[in-house]
């Protein structure tokens, strides 16, 4: 699946490890994620695409706070 602005992913890798986070930036072989807790929309977190595995979900990323962002991602944490 190609990854986009908005693409929900979960961590395959580190410390964030089955984490889900909302894609904000992409780059060539890298990718900003955010959950809103850890990581803010503001200073999102650089990880590199092959440690990370995309869902079927997109977020509409503009316009939203960091608390909407959490309960967006909380919910689909709960659903899996």
């Amino acid at each position: 699946m190609k990854l986009n602005v908005g693409s929900v992913v979960r961590a395959k890798a580190g410390r964030d490890n089955g984490g889900f986070f909302v894609v904000t930036a992409l780059g060539k072989d890298h990718c900003f994620i955010a959950d809103g807790k850890s990581r803010k929309l503001a200073s999102p977190k650089r990880k590199n695409i092959k440690h990370i595995a995309p869902t079927d979900s997109m977020i509409d990323i503009n316009d939203i706070t960091d608390k909407k962002l959490r309960t967006m991602l909380r919910a689909m944490s709960e659903a899996e």
